[in-house]
């Protein structure tokens, strides 16, 4: 069973899309040509560009890529110890102050800064609402305050405790800066609530991360009315034997707003270029070529999922449904990490480091629903239509019995669509596995909608395994070494989720190896490469050692086991080191330990013992 929502699902979709797209693709080879140049106040360096390219259909075309060897090869021997004509321009470039924030973007900023999740700033910006009362209401998706808010502004940005905070907001007062400009103070802008900024009561007693989050808002306040940056931008062109190389530098003249963030003119962020005198030549001291290729699209972050959400109403074709989402597009700022929590709890995505990658299971609703031309629900079609006709609703000019109905016959094609379905197979984007097969040596491996099935005999596997599906990579590993794991998101019968190692039993199919609760039961102990922690708590007769995949007592993994002690490295999706191990045999129990997961996707905290 499976389930899918008219935000959840089309969230899933962009994902997918991104993944299938990575899949797919093909890398292919680009060659670049880089100089280095000598005039007489130093050294630059320059790259070879296409004076004449255009965007087209490829992607992956750039003005500095060179597509084949020889050409670029060619451009390297024809510039090499040769003379360049130097043309430059400067120009005068200017950098708004970013809006204030609302709740998405203080989400997306907190994880490209921090690696905080959505979720976990909603959490820290509803602490310093609620509880600290520093911060106005963050469920919030305007940028904008009232206009009547100029005063309380002043007075908020007087009361900044903070010496650097003091600081700055003590300039934008005393410079008259703090205005009723439209970029800060836009009733058309506000919705049903303003713009996240801080309340002026005192930040006292704030832990690391919302002292943080506090900074963030308490900093944009202040440099939203700040004037904006100004830089002295340089193109400059060396010509060498008729080949163009571009070298841009980029310089603070007076840094405005950045000046909150530490920024100052002739710092370490300038991209500053030696100069060169008036019809000075620049003499080429080196010359190469630079293979490289091209990159696939990166996987989706929070940061990048968020906006992808926010802007989701740019993908829907009609004008009129794209309106309809153009304020809140998936989802709404209070609901958006929401979603994405579900979608990790509930195994249709997980998240790697900063990567949120959608799993096995989440690809094949994907392609399901798309086998079953149900595609509406993979959309924000669907969303901008029930989000207009909504706000037809509220103002009078719909009647819900007709909403309503639609809905059910909505729902109607679409379970009709799914009873009618009579497909042989699944159409979609498949993985191949290189590894051979278990039962003919042969191959290759190839993944279908229900299995991984060979190709050269009939040996085939289900991907599905007590409610959890195998991905391409475990399955990898499974046929290469014979076994993989342990591996979490195992269900059993009752329901109950469970961790357990995968082998390939004496059929060539997989099969859990529980062994000894399927914790390092065939592993050997080698004292001179596994550390020993103590002696066992339970026989008080053996040593416990630090194995691959537990702690154990040597005598429970011995025939015969006479002792029972041993301890899963990783319990509910919490690591447990070694040191919290050796507390527990010594103590009797660990120290309180953090953020272990419940099947209902809650974190929580325990003592082990």
């Amino acid at each position: 069973m499976t389930a899918a929502g008219r935000v959840q699902t089309p969230t899933l979709a962009i994902l997918a899309g991104r993944e299938e797209k990575i899949r797919g693709f093909k890398p292919r080879p680009y060659f670049e040509v880089h100089a280095e140049f000598g005039v007489e106040a130093g050294s630059y360096r320059g790259r070879w560009f296409d004076e004449n390219f255009k965007k087209d259909g490829d992607e992956d075309a750039r003005a500095e890529r060179i597509w084949g060897r020889e050409r670029a090869t060619e451009i390297e021997q024809k510039c090499k110890a040769k003379i360049g004509v130097v043309s430059e321009e400067k120009k005068p470039s200017t950098q708004l102050s970013p809006l204030l924030y609302d709740l998405t973007t203080l989400q997306r900023e907190a994880n490209n800064r921090f690696g905080l999740h959505a979720r976990r700033t909603l959490q820290l910006a509803q602490a310093l609402y609620e509880k600290h009362k520093v911060l106005t209401y963050p469920r919030t998706d305007s940028r904008y305050l009232p206009e009547d808010n100029l005063a309380q502004v002043r007075k908020v940005m007087s009361t900044f405790n903070d010496t650097t905070l003091a600081r700055h907001a003590k300039k934008a007062l005393n410079s008259d800066w703090v205005k009723p400009t439209k970029r800060v103070f836009n009733n058309a802008k506000v919705s049903d609530h303003h713009a996240i900024i801080p309340t002026g009561a005192s930040p006292a007693r704030l832990d690391e991360f919302e002292r943080k989050i506090f900074d963030m808002v308490a900093r944009r306040t202040i440099a939203v009315f700040y004037p904006a940056a100004q830089f002295e931008v340089t193109t400059r062109i060396t010509r060498v034997e008729g080949e163009p190389f571009k070298t841009d530098g980029k310089i603070i003249v007076d840094p405005g707003w950045l000046a909150v963030y530490g920024k100052e003119a002739g710092g370490e962020d300038d991209q500053a270029i030696v100069a060169v005198a008036p019809n000075e030549s620049a003499r080429v001291l080196a010359v190469e070529v630079k293979e490289n290729e091209t990159k696939p699209p990166a996987r989706f972050t929070e940061a990048t999922l968020l906006s992808a959400m926010e802007g989701a109403g740019k993908l829907v074709e009609d004008e009129e449904l794209r309106e309809a989402m153009r304020e809140r597009g998936l989802g709404t700022p209070a609901t958006r990490s929401q979603i994405i929590e579900g979608l990790i709890h509930d195994g249709y995505i997980e998240r790697k480091g900063k990567e949120l990658i959608v799993s096995a299971k989440g690809l094949s609703l994907i392609t399901l629903l798309r086998n079953l031309h149900t595609d509406v629900l993979c959309t924000p079609e669907m969303t901008g239509e029930w989000e207009s006709r909504l706000k037809q609703m509220a103002h009078g000019k719909l009647d819900r019995r007709h909403f309503m109905e639609d809905i059910r016959g909505l729902t109607r094609d679409i379970v009709e669509r799914v009873r009618n379905f009579r497909g042989e197979t699944i159409e979609g984007e498949y993985a191949t596995i290189d590894a051979k097969c278990p039962n003919c040596g042969g191959g290759p491996i190839k993944e279908d909608y229900k299995t991984f099935r060979c190709q050269n005999c009939d040996w085939l596997m289900w991907k599905t395994m007590a409610s959890r599906q195998f991905e391409p990579e475990e399955v990898h590993e499974l046929l290469a070494k014979g076994r993989v794991g342990p591996l979490q998101g195992f269900r059993s019968k009752m329901g109950r989720p469970f961790e357990a190692l995968v082998k390939l039993g004496a059929e060539k199919k997989p099969q859990f190896d529980f062994g000894e609760n399927g914790l390092d039961a065939e592993q050997k102990i080698d004292t001179e490469k596994h550390e020993a922690l103590g002696t066992c708590p339970v026989c008080h007769k053996g040593q416990v050692y630090v194995l691959d995949r537990s702690c154990a007592c040597e005598n429970a993994i011995t025939t015969p086991r006479t002792c029972t002690f041993r301890i899963s490295k990783n319990i509910l999706h919490r690591e447990i080191p070694k040191e919290q191990v050796q507390k527990l045999i010594t103590t009797g129990r660990t120290d309180l330990l953090h953020k272990f997961i419940s099947k209902k996707g809650r974190a929580f905290s325990a003592y082990l013992k």
